[in-house]
């Protein structure tokens, strides 16, 4: 059994995070104890450190070597050789590693070995500390540091990561506070500023020390420190000087105190993405199988047999923004649980493959388009919430789920609409959420003719007609010849002319309800059903 005072692997690869450190072997069901982090000298004997991280510093992914080291280091102890591949093949390293039973992990390659280095022992330490204080610091522990550091250096401090999200603040009385740190802590995100505060961060991000900086319009003048693992920025620390006479023994004890937050936000993160990890397998346990109640629900700190509503969020961004609403998806899934948890305590609200879910003991409309609007405001993305019907008790949430899935999804088919905070309940949108409902059941169904709906507008694509407009806009009239003309401005009788021909063309009867419902359906739905 792994000491819980020595770090494990897994919990060093969360500190750093997926775009440092993948996993090119499958990580081990067991825990790997992490030593140490050593760097692989090419002439010298490879020291016997057991289980310690040998970075592969030189070593090209597909030279004979990188295997002979593989075979080295596993015999040495080591618990994993991390290597850059530059696009090199990697597959026969990978074998290797895997006939000698070492972990192998692939660095990102714009990332500098003494850069690597520096961020791995940050990891450990942090990891380490936590062990040894009985579990990683949690985010009340940051808050206790940043009060910390307000009676330390004399001003009401903000401990803030890259994305100017704040995730600790300082409460000690009689310390000035102004109106952009009050709605920073109202949304947990910097407001949006004019250029000033950008031009505020880029001086931080460029030098290694405390910067002053002036009252901006309407707030009060600050000193900032970045906080740094290596090279990489975790976040930074912010003290209001509002009588502008925090000296330079104060600047010198924020710039020091920044290597102690450094190791507190590593770990934090560690701590937090295992809880993340944690609660969302619990949520996806529970929506997949209700019999699983009786487990699930005491670790969720949830009654089973209170009545509950499945709410759900996401960010919606367009292919372009991927990367930018994952991350968003993230900081919402915070936002959210942090007003969940003001409002019902403990609760269950988790991240799940991009949607976070919120279990609401009512179905609270109100409370739904609250997060959403301080989520939009603070994240600066479009922010979208379904609020499935209200069941009674857990076994039932899978339905709820269902219900606030088909929200989000009937939302985001709402071609054209500007508003960038979009909430509704399953009452609210029932008839675009049942047509969304039949897309999904008609794409499904292959066997069913496709000829009512794809042939028409791939005829129109090829020839240039426009019969499924027309048809479209008929049927939408209710079959009135008048105002579908009137829709489309042209002649009733070019109606009348271009329905013949397409009934002749096609091979439908637009005098049979049956066929004429099909067809409305399969042209009105066709974005979705993917022609």
């Amino acid at each position: 059994m792994l000491d819980t005072a020595v770090p494990d692997l897994g919990q060093v690869l969360d500190a750093l995070g997926s775009s440092m450190l993948r996993p090119l072997t499958v990580l081990p069901d067991r825990p790997v104890p992490v030593s140490g982090v050593l760097i692989f000298e090419r002439r010298a004997p490879l020291p016997p450190v057991r289980d310690a991280i040998l970075l592969a510093v030189g070593v090209g992914s597909a030279e004979a070597q990188a295997k002979e080291l593989v075979g080295s280091a596993a015999e040495a102890g080591y618990a994993c050789l991390v290597v850059k591949s530059f696009g090199e093949p990697v597959t026969e390293l990978v074998a290797a590693a895997q006939r000698s039973g070492i972990v192998l992990l692939a660095a990102d390659e714009a990332v500098a070995w003494h850069h690597l280095d520096a961020m791995i022992s940050s990891a450990l330490a942090s990891t380490a500390r936590c062990a040894q204080a009985g579990g990683a610091p949690a985010v009340g522990d940051l808050f206790a540091l940043a009060n910390a550091i307000a009676g330390m250096v004399g001003g009401a401090t903000v401990i803030e990561d890259p994305h100017r999200r704040i995730l600790a603040y300082s409460t000690l009385p009689g310390q000035a506070i102004d109106e952009g740190r009050r709605q920073g802590i109202l949304g947990l995100q910097v407001p949006v500023a004019p250029d000033y505060y950008d031009e505020q961060y880029r001086v931080l991000a460029q030098v290694g020390r405390t910067c002053r900086f002036p009252a901006v319009p309407g707030g009060l003048p600050r000193l900032g420190v970045a906080v740094r693992a290596g090279s990489e920025e975790l976040g930074s620390i912010w003290v209001v000087n509002a009588e502008d006479c925090l000296d330079s023994a104060a600047e010198q004890a924020l710039s020091e105190v920044a290597d102690i937050v450094s190791l507190h936000l590593l770990a934090a993160r560690t701590a937090v993405h295992g809880v993340r990890r944690r609660r969302a397998e619990l949520l996806r346990r529970l929506f997949a199988d209700p019999s699983s109640v009786t487990a699930v629900a005491p670790q969720l700190g949830l009654d089973p047999n209170l009545p509950v509503a499945v709410a759900a969020f996401a960010v919606a961004a367009n292919d372009a923004e991927e990367v930018l609403a994952a991350h968003a998806a993230t900081r919402l899934a915070d936002l959210v649980s942090l007003h969940c948890e003001a409002h019902y305590g403990r609760h269950g609200c988790a991240l799940i493959d991009g949607t976070v879910y919120a279990l609401l003991p009512n179905a609270h409309r109100e409370l739904v388009a609250d997060i959403a609007r301080r989520a939009h405001s603070a994240l600066r993305v479009p922010v979208q919430a379904g609020l499935g019907s209200l069941v009674q008790g857990l076994r039932s949430i899978a339905s709820s789920r269902a219900d606030a899935d088909l929200v989000l999804r009937t939302l985001t088919d709402r071609l054209g609409n500007p508003n960038p905070c979009q909430v509704a309940t399953i009452d609210e949108v029932w008839a675009s959420a049942t047509l969304s409902a039949l897309a999904q059941i008609l794409a499904a169904q292959e066997a069913l003719p496709r000829r009512l709906g794809p042939a028409v507008r791939a005829h129109d694509l090829q020839h240039g007609t426009t019969y499924a407009s027309t048809i479209l806009a008929y049927l939408d009239a209710n079959s009135d010849i008048a105002a579908a003309s009137h829709r489309l401005s042209v002649h009733p009788n070019t109606i009348r002319y271009r329905l013949s021909r397409a009934e002749e063309i096609f091979g439908f009867d637009l005098a049979d309800p049956d066929q004429r419902l099909v067809l409305w359906l399969r042209l009105r739905l066709g974005d979705q059903l993917g022609y």
